[in-house]
Formats: structure tokens, sequence, C-alpha cells
């Protein structure tokens, strides 16, 4: 799928049969986070909200991977300019608060994305990189993908709620292992600890197919899906069934609802409409 540049041109977003992609788009520099590239993110992934047909966010990155984390050449210049410009750091510790929690959003948009998202792992995918990725509601990884946690190795605690998203992942143990002693691991451990989905051979044939899957599925149902696992994350058992009961209703009191219904006893496939 072509995409348009947004903003700079650091993240590209695409719009196909109900199917969004954003786009990493620094494969000079292995997609890793400039200042830029978050502006970019942000406005893509609102952008992306904003298309009423949309069904599934997709999230991969060009070239020969997904992001690497932090632009680690421009991390070790001695420029303020490079510093401003490519990285998070700004001229004071208050700048660097302000953009970075202003970066954080992204891991909250996400997450809080109102439709299924997919992210597509197509090669490293390492610090805030794996933080993009553990945001997104399914993994998909190429057979050759490779993670990192990172964030020790470079002098750093993490950000991007790198250990919240890890530690619902794989678990607290997986997660303090990953985070304290960081190392590379392959596609097919991640696949193991429950860190990705799925591994592909055919990483775009294997998207196609679940992205448009999930994109004809009946769209009330999917909103409502979401916000049931969210709830289940946060809220007490008594209060999470307040709130799924009237999702559950509504749902099932909808045409998207005969319509599957009528589709099993005539043994073809439904076609939702949303209504």
């Amino acid at each position: 799928m072509s995409g348009t540049a947004v903003g700079s041109g650091t993240v590209l977003f695409g719009f196909e049969d109900g199917v969004g992609t954003v786009t990493l788009n620094r494969p000079e520099r292995r997609n890793a986070i400039s200042w830029q590239l978050v502006e970019d993110l942000l406005a893509a992934i609102e952008r992306a909200r904003s298309e009423r047909a949309l069904r599934v966010l997709v999230v991969t990155g060009a070239g020969d991977d997904f992001c690497v984390g932090a632009d680690m050449a421009r991390v070790a210049s001695d420029s303020v300019h490079d510093q401003e410009t490519r990285t998070l750091r700004g001229r004071s510790v208050a700048d660097d608060l302000e953009r970075l929690t202003r970066a954080s959003t992204i891991v909250e948009a996400l997450v809080s994305f109102p439709m299924p998202t997919i992210a597509a792992i197509n090669g490293a995918c390492a610090g805030a990189g794996l933080a993009f990725a553990l945001a997104a509601d399914i993994r998909l990884a190429a057979e050759s993908a490779a993670f990192n946690s990172a964030f020790v190795s470079a002098a750093v605690s993490g950000d991007f709620g790198s250990a919240w998203l890890l530690a619902r992942a794989v678990g607290d143990a997986r997660a303090r292992a990953l985070l304290l002693d960081p190392a590379k691991f392959t596609a097919a451990e991640a696949s193991e600890w429950g860190l990705v989905t799925e591994t592909a051979a055919d990483l775009p044939a294997r998207l196609g197919e679940l992205s448009g899957k999930l994109a004809a599925q009946a769209p009330k149902a999917m909103l409502y899906a979401k916000r049931n696992l969210a709830d289940a994350g946060l809220a007490t058992l008594p209060d999470y069934l307040r709130r799924e009961v009237p999702r559950m209703v509504d749902c099932a009191r909808s045409d998207d609802a005969r319509q599957a219904a009528r589709a099993f006893l005539e043994k073809r496939k439904p076609v939702f409409t949303g209504e």
C-alpha cells in the first residue's frame, strides 16, 4: 500500500479498503525516533482516527527495520542543533520533560485507539520501537525480525511505557529479565514468550490476510470489544460487568447481528454495514 507523507515525511499514512497503514519513514536511520517523527506519528494517528470508514490500523516501518528506538548517532552528538531537531532532547530539563511527556502520548493513542491495531514488525525492533509494537493489539513479526529492550545498555531507564507494556505482554518475571539484562532475541523467542502474536514467513501476505479479515468484521462489535478489553485491565469485575452488559445488548439488537445470524444459517459470509 502506498502512503502519503504526514508533516515532514518521516511518517507515511495510507488508507485502503478499511485498513489504515502508518509507516515510520526514516529507513536511512533504521526508522530511529527523532522529534519530527514524534510529531508526524502523532499527526498520522490522529488522521487515522478521523477516517470514519477505518476498521483496522497497521503500524510498520519502511525498509528493512521496524524501529530501532533512539537515534544513537544524534544522542551522542555534542551539537545543540542535532539534539533539538533530531532527538527528544531540548535546551533544558524542563524542555526534556515537556518533549518526552508529549512523545509518550503516542503509546496512549495506540493503546486507546478505538479499532483494532496491528504492529507489522518487519525487522529490527528495539527500545522505544519495541514499546510502539507492544502498544498494538496484535503483533505480527517476520521470521527474521530481531528484538532488544536496549534501554539499560544505552545507560537509560526506559520510556514510552516500556516496562508497563512489556510486563503485561510477557509477565513480570520475563519483563524484568528483558529490561534489566537486555540482549537481542529472535522472533521465535518473542513468539514463545508471548511478546508477538504470530510470526510469518511472508509478512506482507499474512498482514493482508489478517487486516482484511478484521476489516470485514462488524464495526460496532470491534469497537465495543476494544472497550471491554480496556475495562478488563482496569475495572473490578462488578464494574466491568456493568459496562459490558449494555454494549452486548446494543450489539445484539443491531442490524449487523441479525445479518450475522442470517449468514450463519445460510452458510455464507456476512456483509456488515455498522448499523
